[in-house]
């Protein structure tokens, strides 16, 4: 499996790439930059999670990951509504999302099961 923090980067850069074909408008700007902040997020808080100082700190920035890893799947499905013809790159994005998601989750309740 592709290491976790290069794999969160690259949903991060993927999804800034996608964000770079949107037309530009007023209402197209404002879900851009949630998904830019929130994609790039996913990253940075994994990054972060990998120096915590303990197990609930840890689960903690995991559970971070988790919200923004969510928060991005949904400006995904908002972005296939209002661009059917883009379906094809977000279903991919999406995707990665939501396995992204299933690896944190796991890894919370692992956590939270050894930490016990």
């Amino acid at each position: 499996m592709q290491d976790l923090k290069k794999r969160t980067k690259q949903f991060a850069y993927d999804c800034w790439n996608f964000c770079e074909g949107i037309p530009k408008s007023r209402e197209f700007n404002a879900w851009v930059n949630q998904l830019i902040r929130s994609s790039s997020s996913v990253g940075a808080n994994y990054r972060a999670s990998q120096r915590a100082k303990s197990t609930a700190d840890f689960i903690n920035k995991l559970k971070i990951v988790e919200e923004e890893t969510d928060e991005s799947m949904y400006w995904l499905e908002l972005f296939n509504m209002a661009l059917p013809s883009k379906n094809a790159q977000i279903k991919k994005l999406h995707t990665e999302a939501k396995e992204l998601l299933a690896i944190t989750v796991a890894s919370i309740k692992t956590s939270r099961k050894n930490s016990k």
